[in-house]
């Protein structure tokens, strides 16, 4: 969010900046064509305002740490300290993750629904691990064995051959396959190698730059499965392989539970992922992983993200409204407990919405008797399919728009999670349009009440 308003001071700046010296460090994912887009917008925006370059931008893919260090040790001539992106607590980190025990897999909707949403309570006693609400748990995740199998029978391989492994040592090639690499979405370095190897004229002119919105369109709803099929004369010896692929990264789940209602747990609420694309089943990796294979003795690797930008206020008098529909939920299951342990005075409103109440009332036998007894203050719900119009938390907003807005006048904090494709946005414009209807503030004056909000940290979004 922060970004956003330093992106639009200079954007709208009309002054040069001469005396401005500046180096970018770029973050990105390179499984996506807009790679590290942003860092590179601030570069080339700042070089045309004559800001003085001291070194040039740093592009880093998911694997950051080496790049970004030496980045700064160049630009501040220092040898830089760890990097600080994980809750390092008891030597329990990203790089060091703490080996849970998985204590509860329950699914959340009831019989007929068209989604698995589950409810995981995984246990951390001492692993020395705390976490506030707000923050999120980095998951570990190991790949589908059966896909494993699959994709070494493509291979012509026994799944025992000596490949790299991330520390430089050696591995066999399922192991590698199982727990350090990304085995499902394509990556450009396998489509390029597979195109050249393959001469096939149309798989080449997709790997040509200007042509990206062509390259994604024929890579959606095809995994490396795919094209190890479609190309069995251009497979990769086992070691290129791995090579070539990307590394396994963990999944980060906004944290549904509070450690002063629930000591020596955290709790997860996750919709676990299952579709069909060109004739075959798909499955999210780290969704089934922790709904499909923990069982026994089986430990789920797990560690703390801190989010502090994703915070309850520090006045416990002071009013929420929440925005959470879906899985968007956990951190407000996690807000409410903790406000309720905590005796905070501050009044709770909750926006929650899914496709049926009957099938899909995610924590219903909690907030039920959190209303009835006046933790929970409002609980307006949107369940799309229960009628013949849509209906969407967006809508619910916009018909208690007035109250609303005079919880906002009151000094209420406001917070959103979930989708931020089409939900975050759709909850934007409505909050942008109560600002005009119920607060009488002009198209103008609305967006400049917004904007303050989120100065002031009242709107954080933890969006996705």
């Amino acid at each position: 969010e922060n970004a956003v308003a330093v992106w639009d001071r200079l954007h709208s700046a009309a002054d040069p900046l001469p005396q401005l010296p500046y180096s970018v460090l770029a973050l990105g994912d390179s499984n996506y064509s807009e790679f590290c887009g942003a860092g590179k917008k601030f570069d080339d925006r700042l070089a045309e305002l004559g800001a003085r370059r001291i070194r040039e931008r740093a592009d880093c893919d998911v694997d950051y740490e080496t790049p970004a260090n030496a980045w700064i040790e160049a630009v501040l001539g220092a040898t830089p300290a760890p990097l600080p992106a994980d809750a390092l607590k008891a030597g329990c980190s990203r790089k060091n993750p703490f080996p849970a025990r998985l204590l509860l897999n329950r699914r959340l909707n009831r019989d007929g629904s068209e989604k698995d949403v589950r409810h995981f309570e995984i246990g951390l006693a001492e692993s020395g691990l705390e976490y506030e609400v707000g923050d999120a748990l980095g998951v570990v995740p190991q790949n589908c064995p059966e896909l494993v199998e699959e994709i070494l029978l493509a291979l012509k391989c026994d799944g025992e051959e000596a490949v790299p492994a991330p520390d430089g040592s050696e591995t066999g090639l399922r192991q590698a396959l199982a727990r350090d690499c990304q085995i499902t979405q394509i990556p450009p370095s396998l489509l390029a190698w597979v195109a050249r190897r393959s001469g096939e004229a149309d798989l080449l002119a997709l790997c040509d730059e200007a042509r990206v919105k062509e390259r994604d369109a024929w890579l959606w709803g095809q995994e490396i499965i795919d094209l190890l099929l479609a190309f069995p004369g251009a497979v990769p010896a086992p070691a290129e392989f791995v090579g070539l692929l990307r590394k396994l990264q963990p999944r980060l789940y906004s944290i549904s539970s509070s450690l002063k209602a629930h000591p020596g747990q955290v709790h997860l609420t996750v919709g676990r992922v299952g579709y069909h694309s060109r004739n075959r089943a798909r499955k999210g990796v780290c969704s089934t992983f922790l709904s499909d294979r923990l069982h026994g003795d089986a430990t789920v690797p797990v560690f703390v993200q801190v989010s502090k930008s994703f915070r309850l206020p520090e006045d416990a008098d002071r009013p929420v409204i929440m925005v959470g529909p879906g899985t968007g939920i956990a951190p407000f299951r996690a807000f409410l407990h903790d406000r309720r342990a905590s005796g905070a005075r501050g009044r709770n409103w909750l926006f929650f919405g899914e496709q049926r109440a009957g099938t899909d009332f995610y924590y219903e036998d909690e907030l039920d008797p959190m209303l009835s007894d006046g933790h929970l203050t409002r609980l307006s719900l949107a369940f799309s399919r229960d009628q013949p119009e849509k209906i969407y938390v967006q809508h619910r907003m916009m018909e208690a728009a007035s109250e609303l807005w005079a919880w906002l006048q009151e000094g209420a904090h406001f917070y959103v999670c979930g989708d931020a494709g089409r939900m975050a946005k759709d909850v934007d414009a409505a909050l942008h349009a109560i600002c005009e209807t119920a607060g009488g503030l002009s198209s103008e004056a609305a967006s400049d009440y917004v904007k303050k909000l989120k100065s002031e940290k009242r709107y954080q979004r933890d969006v996705y």
